[in-house]
């Protein structure tokens, strides 16, 4: 597998800011992205979930704006005919099954956590992140300064999928935002 180089590389260095006391928010880059687009038609759709859930080593499919974690890898359904598969490739499908992408270098994935981190993403994305609306293995597709991101509730946080080109800009923006909360970057 080809090691990839994040858009962030040698901007996320470990360090702490804000009050020393106070760690409210960790950001996270997640190295060596595997993302895979799923789209299936109309008359395949069951069938072709129901492969990716077997693929990724769970009993159900992911349905409309959520996410299911396997032994494998994880399905985020992020379209009403589309998955992205993260942690593992996508099976080949026959033409009128289904059609296959893979967005590994087309995203950056951060994961942000902490005890003030849904608070600090509300400042940044128009979505109610409480855990009574955006539950573990909610999806939603969102925007930030006009960069369309995809949002997950996983099991270690507020995964964010961000388009690489716009990575750098609004990691400077959530850096320097997250600091009043007292930032971990690892």
């Amino acid at each position: 597998m080809v090691d990839r180089i994040s858009a962030l590389a040698g901007h996320n260095q470990p360090r702490r800011l804000g009050d020393p006391a106070e760690t409210g928010v960790i950001l996270h880059d997640s190295q060596n992205l595997v993302l895979h687009q799923v789209a299936a038609w109309a008359d395949s759709i069951d069938e072709v979930g129901k492969t990716l859930a077997k693929l990724i080593g769970a009993d159900a499919v992911a349905g409309p704006a959520s996410a299911v974690t396997g032994s494998k890898g994880s399905m985020l359904r992020i379209e009403p005919m589309k998955w992205w598969l993260v942690g593992i490739a996508a099976p080949a499908f026959a033409a009128e099954k289904a059609a296959t992408l893979d967005l590994s270098h087309s995203r950056t994935r951060l994961c942000v956590s902490g005890d003030q981190a849904a608070e600090f993403l509300n400042r940044h994305f128009p979505l109610d992140l409480r855990e009574t609306s955006f539950a573990p293995g909610s999806v939603a597709s969102s925007a930030t300064h006009h960069v369309g991101v995809t949002l997950w509730r996983s099991a270690d946080g507020y995964e964010l999928f961000i388009p690489r080109g716009f990575a750098l800009s609004l990691w400077e923006g959530l850096v320097e935002s997250a600091e009043q909360f007292g930032v971990k970057i690892v």
